[in-house]
């Protein structure tokens, strides 16, 4: 929408996101973000985190509020993306306070000095079943687990005379959902 102002914002949970229900069953997940900003101190000869930090506010809807408090716990580095929103409201003493917010449209964890394991789930919401996994075949490579399509240069199925989706056909691509890969 025109006016909003989104922004990206990179940090470490504060806690693990609690996830919850509306009364109608929509799930939402809260979590915080803290983005304390780092620089190097030519003194020290050593980095020195900045002593104000932002700490944000964020809610994930729907089912991705079902993946982030599956997949993400506290300490977590995370690369968010939403809607910043202001809010203001009176506290019990009166007092009128505003507070900043993040609608998140896009949420993940940081492989800056991590590594992940992302599992496609199917689009229907059935939690698992139909994920989207390939199976690469005839990769010759050594070490390289069965199933990775990115072991070797080209798509796996691009010997089987197809290319990207065709797994869904049985043709033993990397790729068998119904949407492409990227």
């Amino acid at each position: 929408m025109a006016g909003e102002t989104v922004i990206t914002v990179v940090g470490n949970l504060v806690d693990d996101p609690e996830l919850r229900f509306t009364p109608s069953g929509a799930a939402v997940a809260k979590f915080r973000v803290a983005s304390v900003p780092r620089t190097f101190n030519k003194e020290t000869n050593a980095w020195e985190d900045a002593k104000d930090g932002l700490f944000l506010t964020c809610s994930v809807w729907r089912q991705a509020a079902e993946h982030v408090a599956e997949s993400l716990q506290r300490g977590m580095r995370v690369i968010v993306q939403g809607r910043l929103k202001q809010r203001s409201y009176e506290d019990r003493e009166g007092v009128k306070r505003t507070v900043y917010e993040l609608d998140v449209d896009e949420v993940g964890p940081s492989l800056k000095s991590a590594t992940a394991k992302v599992t496609k789930v199917s689009s229907s919401g059935s939690g698992g079943q139909g994920q989207a996994r390939g199976q690469a075949q005839g990769q010759g490579q050594q070490g390289a687990p069965a199933d990775d399509p990115w072991a070797s240069g080209a798509p796996a199925s691009a010997s089987a005379g197809g290319g990207w989706g065709s797994g869904a056909q049985g043709g033993g691509g990397a790729y068998a959902g119904d949407e492409p890969p990227f």
